[in-house]
């Protein structure tokens, strides 16, 4: 479906102007103090920096596909471009710009745009923080009064001696930035929040330079020269490699960071504003396409090379910015300024800007990207990409990124991990975890020919793919096993049952899992075990009866994994239910022609009432048998549950599935918005609070979880809510609601997120924030303030995304931007 948007008309532009023009100055405000330092950091002419910011805002602004995005000279080529300055020169730096701007419209030409980011997310992070950490190392040097060196490991072999020989004014003016720059967002009070309208950037430099020029210190200012001198690009010099190389790294880099930061900046715009006032999404070929027009621009007029900057856009957004006006207005005032307000700029210190270059530097290595690429298993990735750009340089490292990322992804795609242990009943367990290709066969036939003959062997299949050669062994020792009078269970993943047949394994994966790659085929939950000759008899036997209980079920795709609950899902068609109902009745006429039982048939039953029916009769028939032993065990002993689980009463959450638990493991609670009211509050109903005294004074359980989930209906009903509406039941107990809906709206709370993304809208935002704040009402409650304090019990905040199939769990404490994460839960947690 295509995403239309509305005409914009005269008098929305109008509109939208004073806004516009309010975010273009902060934006400016920010690119001012940046622009320079990122100069300062390359060792290119100051003016550079600023020519950057104003074509970067001018014309990738009018050019790009991402309307919010702020272009302009980025930490990210920082040190790409200090290498080419001190191999070429400047203005041969200023050609392989022009030329890296020409390779972008050639890949925009080719509409490549979205290939650029099949990157493997570590290696982009990997890479950014490996320019983050020798861009800080580089600035340190100055920041401490000194000279940085010309590679990081120089930088870090001389810091003992750049130690030994600090500038104490240098570097008092360096504190004092970086004091300001980390405390003004944290300003608290009236007077705090009207002082932190003003950009954090521009108030470190600002307070320092006034600090320095008032105490009137001796130490390096900026120098802007005449803009008569500028240098200008001239034909590159150098071996011919060399050059394509340069060209080469600008470009990938450039690219990438610039397409990445559209991506992110669409993302908060989502999570920002509704969709009647929202731009178009970024096309990001397009975006592409300004971004090498700006290079062409930038490059032949003397100044940096240009990417989207993540800082400025997000700055943008947040300023109330509508179009891509704001973006060109603020490379205007740029402009503008590098003319008029060269005086002012001279006074700055350069120990100022190098102060505010090393915080950004300091930055780029994300904690939350550490934790992400860790909870995915690619530390090693990320880790190794960040050694190889720090030593050997940004396009060496992204080339070993990749390597290590492809041998990483072959070492998993050909480690299986197969195991055999004996249970105390005499069960013998054979786990086969991985993909089951040829190159594990001699580990699988060995370990399964160590099980005894005539034993009653289990074989666990937790892997996505099954080739040929391992098909036929398990098949092959199967017969061989039961012919010895051996009983044996086969289950697929999640201990799900299955059956290893004499099909051919194409036509089993054809048969079995949607993409084939399971080599075994459902049964229904019901485990297929024999006993020698005759099992496999009675196997057959009951073939064509589970046959036709299967298609009963129906055999709709969706409803494969969860066979218990297939009487409940509506995709068999109406005709087949018609044509059973009349086979029913047929049988019933005949039986009375017969002289059967004479009992008048039952009235039809309603749509409902069969689906319960049905629901019950395959619970009787499929799982009682198996869950029956434990259930009279628990009416024994009575319940000891380990957790209270607070969630919605939304019927797409299922609060076994999504936990794994069963009987006896979860105290549930679920009303609508899985809200939790304060003392005192419930003034129509206790039941809550009750549960949760139970729970806590009586069950004594260990935890209390609240989950939260995606597209949650109350949410909605929530941010819709409109007063003078008539007070409902349900209204009513929506008021339990309304402090998650005034704490997003706060900006004296911590902001709710999901780790690695920002939330996709307004609803999901609620649906965070709502999570963290049921779980200070609980804290609230008098037993579960006790328990608390007796370090006895323990508060899990949860988040299920619906459509993703995907659990979040709320992180402790805030990460480096303040938020409340909710962390990704991953299969191997």
């Amino acid at each position: 479906m295509t995403a239309t948007f509305p005409t914009r008309t005269p008098q929305g532009v109008r509109k939208d102007l004073p806004a516009d023009l309010s975010a273009s100055i902060t934006v400016f405000l920010i690119a001012m103090p940046l622009s320079l330092g990122i100069a300062l950091a390359t060792g290119a002419p100051l003016q550079a920096g600023l020519v950057a910011a104003a074509v970067g805002g001018i014309v990738a602004g009018r050019l790009g596909g991402a309307p919010l995005q702020v272009s302009g000279p980025a930490a990210g080529l920082t040190v790409v471009t200090a290498e080419l300055i001190q191999r070429y020169g400047w203005r041969t730096t200023c050609a392989i710009t022009v030329l890296a701007g020409v390779c972008q419209l050639g890949l925009a030409a080719l509409r490549t745009a979205r290939s650029a980011l099949m990157v493997s997310p570590a290696i982009v992070h990997g890479m950014l923080a490996g320019i983050g950490v020798t861009i800080a190392l580089a600035q340190l040097h100055i920041v401490l009064g000194g000279t940085p060196q010309s590679s990081a490991v120089a930088n870090v072999l001389g810091l003992p001696a750049q130690l030994a020989d600090l500038h104490p004014v240098a570097l008092g003016i360096s504190v004092l930035t970086l004091v300001v720059l980390l405390g003004w967002p944290r300003l608290p009070g009236r007077v705090g929040r009207g002082l932190r309208k003003v950009p954090a950037p521009l108030a470190a430099v600002a307070t320092a330079t006034a600090f320095a020029a008032l105490a009137g210190l001796s130490l390096p200012r900026v120098d802007l020269p005449s803009w008569r001198s500028h240098a200008l690009p001239e034909m590159p010099e150098g071996p011919v490699l060399g050059l394509i190389a340069a060209v080469l790294t600008i470009t990938l880099v450039g690219s990438v960071e610039s397409l990445l930061s559209a991506v992110a900046t669409d993302k908060l715009i989502a999570s920002e504003r509704g969709t009647d006032n929202r731009p178009p999404r970024a096309d990001l070929d397009r975006e592409l396409r300004g971004q090498g027009a700006a290079n062409i621009v930038s490059g032949a007029l003397g100044g940096l090379p240009i990417t989207g900057v993540a800082v400025r856009s997000v700055a943008n957004v947040k300023s109330g910015a509508a179009s891509r006006k704001s973006s060109m207005m603020h490379g205007l005032w740029v402009l503008l300024a590098a003319f008029l307000l060269v005086p002012l700029l001279d006074l700055i210190p350069l120990a100022t800007l190098a102060a505010l270059v090393m915080a950004v530097g300091v930055q780029m290595v994300s904690i939350t990207h550490l934790r992400s690429v860790t909870r995915h298993r690619e530390a090693l990735v990320y880790g190794t990409t960040i050694v190889a750009v720090v030593l050997g340089g940004v396009l060496e490292g992204v080339a070993v990124g990749i390597a290590v990322a492809v041998a990483l992804a072959l070492h998993r795609l050909a480690r299986t991990r197969i195991t055999l242990e004996r249970l105390d009943s005499g069960v013998h367990r054979v786990r086969a975890r991985g993909q089951l290709t040829f190159l594990a066969v001699p580990r699988l036939s060995r370990v399964l020919n160590q099980i005894p003959h005539g034993a009653h062997a289990v074989v666990e299949l937790d892997g996505s793919f099954m080739d040929h050669a391992a098909y036929e062994t398990i098949q092959d020792w199967q017969q061989s096993h039961l012919a010895h009078g051996g009983a044996l269970e086969v289950t697929g993943r999640s201990g799900q049952a299955a059956r290893i047949t004499g099909a051919d394994p194409a036509a089993a994966g054809e048969a079995g899992s949607p993409d084939g790659a399971d080599e075994t085929e459902a049964a229904g939950g019901a485990h297929g075990s024999g006993r020698g000759h005759d099992g496999r008899h009675a196997e057959g036997g009951h073939q064509s009866e589970r046959s036709r209980r299967d298609r009963q079920r129906g055999t709709h795709q969706c409803c494969r994994p969860w066979t218990p609950w297939q009487n409940h899902c509506d995709h068999r068609a109406t005709a087949t239910r018609t044509a059973t109902a009349a086979t029913m009745a047929a049988a019933a006429a005949t039986d009375s022609e017969d002289g059967g039982a004479q009992d008048p048939s039952p009235a039809p039953r309603r749509r409902g009432a069969g689906q319960l029916a049905n629901g019950i009769s395959a619970f009787q028939r499929d799982t009682a048998p198996h869950v029956r032993d434990e259930l009279a065990r628990l009416a024994r002993e009575g319940q000891r549950p380990s957790q209270l689980f607070i969630t919605c009463a939304d019927s797409r959450l299922v609060t076994s599935m999504i936990t794994a638990s069963g009987p006896g493991d979860l105290f549930t609670v679920r009303n609508v918005g899985n809200l939790v009211p304060l003392p005192g509050a419930e003034s129509t109903d206790d039941s809550v609070a009750a549960a949760i005294e139970y729970a806590v004074d009586v069950l004594k359980v260990d935890s209390i979880t609240v989950c939260g989930h995606s597209g949650c209906g109350a949410m909605q009903a929530l941010l819709s809510s409109a007063p003078g509406v008539a007070v409902t039941p349900l209204r009513r107990w929506l008021r339990h609601g309304l402090p998650s809906l005034e704490r997003m709206a706060s900006r004296h709370h911590a902001w709710a997120r999901i780790a690695g993304r920002l939330p996709a809208d307004a609803v999901e935002q609620l649906c965070l924030t709502n999570v963290v704040q049921q779980l200070e009402h609980l804290r609230a409650h008098e037993s579960v303030a006790r328990r608390l304090a007796d370090g006895t019990l323990e508060l899990h905040g949860m988040y299920f995304h619906v459509g993703e199939a995907q659990a979040y769990l709320l992180s402790e404490g805030e990460d480096f931007f303040d938020c409340r994460v909710f962390d990704t839960v991953g299969q191997h947690a």
